[in-house]
């Protein structure tokens, strides 16, 4: 079957490379095109073409709206790249393909919340490996909230990635290809120093380039597996209203959120601290950390009444 898709393989293989000739991993991009080639393979198509298309994204209906529209601009992009080299290939029309939906604001997580989690996740029932996946959950938790790392980023940590003598984490080419160090604080310094205590006793891999969070003694976490076990804690714990439970990645929100009141508060020059921020969060330049800034009410506050405090007395004078 691989030869009726020849045309397709070859020119899937070529967009790739010209794409991570960029600079990026393009891994989601070449999932989903993976994933849109099994379709046509297990359904019998020699290539893409409209029926197809139409076909595969009526399949896609366990996904979220805005997966669904990720999925379909992603084939999009393919076709624009083969349109380019043969006219004759399917290219969908971009009025087919819906927008995405606003995403919900986040709902920054603080510490006073991340504590009262830390001492439900203490009683919380597990039934298999409970003493390891307790401290898993702690440490992953901790680690969310104190470094603001992305879930990708935790899962994909391992034993030689870690520093304790100088207290600090080894990201390795991570989004955009980035690597950095990640200083870690007192507080989660002594929960990994409980959790290694804790996995040493039931996982038998040890070496530098076996993962650091274990869900079982034989299984490493997964991105969607950590996800899944933070929000089901989150969920559980009763610590929010059940329509207003914070996402995952809202922890990440919640280190940038608490970093920015605090230079607020100390009277930093904020725009002059961003560049560390990013570098901090692993971000490719100042205009994404600048993200945290928006929809913030206690950021947005602080600012205000920095401006009032400097400013106030020309606003109120008005034009002379």
């Amino acid at each position: 079957m691989r030869k009726h898709l020849q045309s397709f393989d070859q020119a899937l293989e070529a967009y790739l490379r010209s794409r991570r000739a960029l600079g990026r991993a393009y891994r989601g991009e070449e999932r989903v095109i993976g994933k849109l080639r099994n379709f046509l393979q297990a359904t019998h198509r020699s290539d893409l073409d409209r029926s197809g298309f139409d076909a595969w994204r009526a399949g896609l209906g366990h996904c979220v709206h805005n997966t669904q529209v990720d999925y379909a601009v992603a084939i999009l992009k393919f076709c624009r790249y083969r349109r380019q080299r043969d006219l004759d290939c399917f290219l969908p029309e971009r009025s087919s393909i819906a927008r995405h939906r606003p995403y919900p604001l986040p709902s920054p997580v603080g510490e006073a919340e991340v504590l009262r989690l830390l001492g439900f996740i203490d009683h919380y029932q597990l039934t298999t490996d409970p003493k390891l996946r307790r401290a898993a959950l702690r440490l992953a938790i901790v680690l969310l909230h104190t470094t603001g790392l992305r879930r990708g980023e935790l899962v994909r940590l391992t034993l030689g990635d870690l520093d304790l003598d100088a207290g600090v984490l080894r990201i390795e080419a991570s989004k955009f290809h980035k690597s950095r160090w990640v200083p870690l604080s007192a507080s989660a310094t002594k929960e990994l120093h409980v959790y290694l205590e804790a996995r040493v006793k039931l996982v038998r891999s040890s070496a530098a380039s076996s993962r650091l969070l274990y869900n079982c003694a034989s299984r490493a976490y997964s991105a969607n597996g950590i996800s899944s076990a933070v929000s089901r804690i989150m969920r559980h714990s009763g610590i929010w209203p059940a329509d207003k439970v914070p996402r995952v990645h809202d922890l990440r929100h919640g280190f940038a959120v608490s970093a920015l009141k605090r230079w607020y508060q100390e009277g930093r020059d904020v725009q002059s601290e961003l560049p560390k921020l990013a570098m901090y969060m692993g971000h490719v330049s100042i205009a994404s950390t600048a993200h945290y800034l928006r929809y913030m009410p206690a950021v947005v506050e602080l600012a205000s009444n920095r401006f009032g405090n400097a400013f106030g007395d020309i606003v109120k004078g008005g034009a002379s």
